[in-house]
């Protein structure tokens, strides 16, 4: 069976998990229903690798896959196929009752002795909580692991006792200063820094930009610099936006205590700067992952949201983009809110032409993670191709002669040109990742790399 990308899907499993194949970005008018409440697992190491082989783990659902982890299950070492779903569609898998939690063991830097929690307070204080408030609430059991009891009450509570069925000290939760350690450094490629002055000409030169826009940039070096460099345009042009959301950074911060924007809606702070702002900065407001993302819920943020900046692994002459699956066809990525930020009005994918021997602009992507129908422009150092079937963009970008705006096809042909054509991936039959798209139809599926 094929879905609407022509991406071929594996009948077996569609029947087995009751997928439906994806259709389109319209989400329709789901049926919301809530009920009570498989055990999660993110990254991993050498002991959830054991935990495999040993057959304690046989299945994974998750937002991404990285190192040996992704590297082993790539080559068949997981029973069954993992499970891919961004931030959004966790939180919708959870409030309908596809993911049931039996235990959640949560993190947290503080907590009283009856579970009341923030992420504010603590030697391991980390900001938002966005993502754990999900599985505190429909969690059958929830355990909070903490290294700093306080006196009863303990307020302002994130998780509330409520909630909670057991409290656990231990020595350290974990190292605040490595919070995004190598994720949110500030990029000084030459190569990063034009791409993110080219991304933020387009922003500005959008219609979209304007008095009490929404925008999401990012963690990456050159969206560090684009918000960055938006900043300083928004200065100059006494711009204001009404609020960010999603994952925090400490230049988003700098932001809003310039007054430049007015509301951050934070989900996940991404450095130890973030994280220590939104104990002293009420305009700094933790959201919960449903709020964030969930499409079937009564109103998620992204969904108001006029610009996001997204990276890629690979784009494909379609804009179908890969966050997954590298070059090699072993999974070393994460859907994180990657499909879900791409509701946005525009969205701008920010990726260099090639990367080394790569090429990061392909006729067709190893694997789909957002689908082409959300992706409206894509930034190279070397041009920038505006997907024709927005025509309003088309018809804003053809009159700014400073925007180097080619065709995606020419791109393409040029990263080719530059790196060569590589040699196909060799692949068995047996399917070792299914990656939904944000409301659990399935848009892909990734096959076992031949050893």
């Amino acid at each position: 069976m094929k879905n609407s990308l022509g991406r071929e899907l594996p009948d077996a499993e569609m029947k087995e998990l009751n997928y439906q194949p994806y259709q389109s970005t319209e989400i329709g008018n789901p049926v919301i229903s809530r009920v009570a409440p498989k055990v999660r697992v993110s990254t991993g190491d050498d002991k959830v690798i054991e935990a495999i082989k040993d057959g304690t783990v046989t299945n994974i659902t998750t937002s991404g896959m990285r190192g040996e982890l992704g590297e082993q299950v790539s080559h068949g070492l997981l029973k069954n196929p993992v499970i891919f779903r961004s931030h959004g569609n966790r939180a919708r898998s959870i409030e309908n009752g596809n993911i049931k939690i039996d235990v959640a063991f949560l993190g947290v830097p503080n907590a009283d002795r009856l579970g009341n929690a923030n992420g504010m307070e603590g030697e391991s204080a980390f900001g938002s909580m966005g993502y754990a408030l999900i599985d505190a609430k429909y969690a059958n059991k929830v355990v909070l692991l903490t290294d700093t009891i306080v006196d009863y009450p303990n307020t302002p509570a994130s998780i509330e006792q409520t909630q909670v069925d057991y409290v656990v000290k231990v020595d350290r939760v974990g190292d605040p200063d490595r919070i995004g350690s190598g994720a949110t450094r500030f990029t000084k490629d030459p190569k990063e820094l034009k791409i993110a002055r080219m991304v933020n000409d387009v922003i500005t030169h959008s219609p979209y930009f304007k008095q009490d826009f929404s925008f999401q940039t990012g963690t990456g070096g050159a969206a560090l610099a684009v918000t960055k460099f938006l900043g300083e345009s928004m200065k100059k042009t006494g711009i204001t936006a009404a609020f960010t959301c999603g994952g925090a950074t400490s230049p988003i911060v700098d932001l809003l205590e310039a007054g430049l924007v007015k509301k951050v809606m934070d989900v996940q702070d991404f450095d130890k700067g973030a994280a220590s702002s939104m104990k002293s900065n009420p305009d700094q407001a933790e959201i919960d992952a449903s709020w964030y993302a969930d499409p079937e819920n009564k109103g998620a943020m992204v969904d108001q949201l006029d610009v996001c900046i997204l990276s890629a692994l690979e784009i494909d002459t379609d804009f179908n983009v890969n966050v997954l699956t590298g070059s090699n066809g072993e999974i070393r990525g994460a859907v994180g809110g990657h499909q879900d930020a791409g509701t946005a009005k525009m969205t701008i994918i920010s990726a260099p032409l090639t990367r080394g021997r790569i090429a990061t602009v392909v006729p067709s992507v190893n694997s789909v993670s957002t689908p082409g129908a959300s992706i409206d422009v894509l930034v190279t150092e070397v041009g920038i191709a505006i997907n024709p079937a927005h025509q309003d963009l088309v018809d804003a970008f053809s009159k700014v002669p400073s925007l180097p705006i080619v065709s995606i096809e020419e791109l393409q042909k040029r990263a080719e040109a530059t790196v060569g054509k590589p040699a196909p991936i060799e692949y068995t039959d047996r399917v070792v990742g299914l990656v939904e798209y944000r409301d659990g139809s399935l848009i892909d599926a990734i096959k076992q790399v031949k050893d």
